[in-house]
């Protein structure tokens, strides 16, 4: 199952994650308190690889949303 750029931006902006800066097709988002950015690939409109979007999502310490995810496809 995959699922749009936008609306993996759209779970970490709704968790706290802050646009920083675009380098590329890239769009790097940081949290207070995190000593890591994140590196979000791709535009808007593409569809992301499961794979790829529940890295992004473990990485911000999103895991409920990735258990949900993974329950759902099941």
């Amino acid at each position: 199952m995959s699922m749009k750029v936008k609306e993996v931006i759209k779970i970490l902006e709704e968790n706290g994650w802050v646009y920083q800066r675009t380098r590329g097709d890239h769009r790097i988002y940081y949290k207070a308190g995190m000593r890591r950015t994140i590196s979000i690939p791709g535009k808007l409109s593409n569809d992301m690889r499961e794979g790829t979007y529940q890295g992004i999502l473990r990485q911000a310490g999103i895991k409920e949303i990735v258990r949900q995810i993974k329950n759902e496809n099941n």
